[in-house]
């Protein structure tokens, strides 16, 4: 057998380096807590779209620092009210 193909019992990782392999530009890796059903949410979203669910939730947290600036009570509030006025129309 070469020495190439020679597997060793034991491999030096002391220099080794944790996460990927090609850094991201402009992105940072983070550990974040989502409750399940909102991530389950994305990831059906995702699928959907064809497109990677992280991508959906960062998309979705740009919009929402992009919009005015009023809590999102008063935010969600609008739109049922606005969803609610459309119901009414179309009975």
């Amino acid at each position: 057998m070469s020495k190439k193909n020679e597997m060793l019992e034991e491999y030096d990782f002391s220099k080794g380096k944790r996460g990927p392999v090609i850094p991201q530009k402009g992105k940072t890796r983070i550990t974040i807590f989502i409750d399940t059903d909102i991530l389950e949410w994305f990831r059906d979203e995702a699928e959907r779209e064809s497109r990677g669910y992280q991508t959906s939730i960062n998309q979705a947290l740009r919009n929402y620092i992009k919009q005015d600036k009023r809590p999102i009570q008063e935010i969600v509030k609008e739109v049922v009210r606005n969803e609610l006025r459309v119901l009414k129309k179309a009975n």
